[in-house]
């Protein structure tokens, strides 16, 4: 998680109500419409589920997925094969397109595929957090509609950093979390579902397997009838409330020039200690990058060291990653320069020791 703002955390500490109080009901419909702005996107169905990130990605591939779907997911790195294995144990009929990490699929390759395979689902993850590379999109929403498939993004390390743009780009369902580039504790799992995929829920042939991530009846309790479902984490709601305010007063363009601007700061400071990042710069995550562990240099021991004596955290890498980089998040309050300056500077001084 990136850390939380100081106005976040003061809405955190607030005194409970209940949640059906109606100051807690104004509030729900505050986040909705916040979240709306944030993904772009004019979706009735957008709630925080009252779980985290992979529960909202859970709820996704519940609702619409019924055994023997044919759901295509496009592998590029870790949570790409997590899509597919959370598909089929959903009954999914799951295939697969592959690309090395650190690579995106072209228009040309995922139109190919849904040609092939006619999918009920495409799942595309939009910003890869194990490789650090961002998916273009355009075209990508045109093509599933040609094809009769339904667009499933991942925004888990976009929403909020880099340019979004759900309805314009054509993309039926999103998910994301509270804690990276929203700068508020985990805890809740943004969902948004689009009139294609909200003709599909209505059309199932089967009662939705998960309960409590059933949107037909999540979508009372966050709907216009404010029916109990479950009880809500009502401080999580007013933390992330006052984080998606926060990002509302500083504008979403801002916000995402904020994040090129400082990740440019970060790839320039590290090319100048000589390291080499893994990505090429026009499919480079703003909100995350991976550098190459210098030869010689024990990556893990690394990390733990500089967040242990530094108090600076850093990853290391996942999936076919793992031991080969570091993964440098900026995101939210955590993308400003001084931090990539005190961040360089560290780095400067601690591999000079190191080799």
């Amino acid at each position: 998680p990136s850390n939380a703002h100081p106005d976040v955390l003061a809405a955190l500490a607030r005194p409970p109500v209940g949640h059906l109080d109606h100051t807690f009901l104004h509030l729900m419909g505050e986040v909705q419409e916040l979240l709306r702005y944030a993904w772009q996107t004019d979706n009735r169905l957008t709630i925080p589920v009252s779980a985290t990130g992979s529960a909202a990605w859970e709820t996704c591939i519940a609702n619409t997925v019924e055994r023997g779907d044919t759901f295509l997911v496009a592998i590029n790195g870790y949570f790409g094969h997590r899509m597919a294995d959370m598909a089929s144990r959903y009954g999914a009929r799951v295939v697969t397109i592959h690309k090395p990490m650190g690579q995106a699929f072209s228009l040309a390759e995922i139109e190919a595929a849904l040609a092939e395979h006619q999918p009920r689902l495409l799942g595309l993850i939009h910003a890869e957090t194990s490789a650090g590379v961002l998916q273009p999109m355009d075209g990508v929403g045109d093509a599933c509609r040609r094809h009769g498939a339904l667009l499933l993004l991942d925004t888990v390390t976009s929403l909020g950093g880099v340019p979004l743009f759900l309805d314009r780009w054509g993309v039926d369902m999103s998910y994301s979390c509270s804690q990276k580039c929203l700068s508020c504790p985990p805890g809740l799992g943004p969902v948004t579902i689009g009139p294609r995929a909200e003709e599909r829920l209505k059309s199932r042939t089967s009662k939705v397997p998960n309960w409590y991530l059933d949107v037909s009846l999540l979508s009372q309790y966050w709907g216009s009838d404010r029916v109990y479902h479950h009880t809500a984490p009502v401080n999580m709601n007013y933390g992330l409330r006052e984080a998606l305010r926060l990002l509302a007063q500083e504008g979403l363009e801002a916000a995402w020039q904020r994040h090129r601007r400082n990740a440019e700061l970060l790839w320039e400071g590290l090319r100048s200690l000589g390291l080499k990042l893994a990505v090429e710069e026009r499919l480079r995550l703003p909100t995350l990058t991976t550098v190459c562990i210098p030869e010689g240099v024990d990556g893990k021991a690394f990390a733990r060291a500089l967040l242990d004596e530094e108090g600076v955290e850093i990853g290391c890498g996942l999936g076919d990653f793992a031991g080969k980089v570091w993964r440098i998040g900026l995101m939210g309050q955590n993308s400003a320069a001084e931090n990539v300056e005190r961040l360089i500077g560290l780095l400067r001084q601690r591999l000079a020791a190191a080799v």
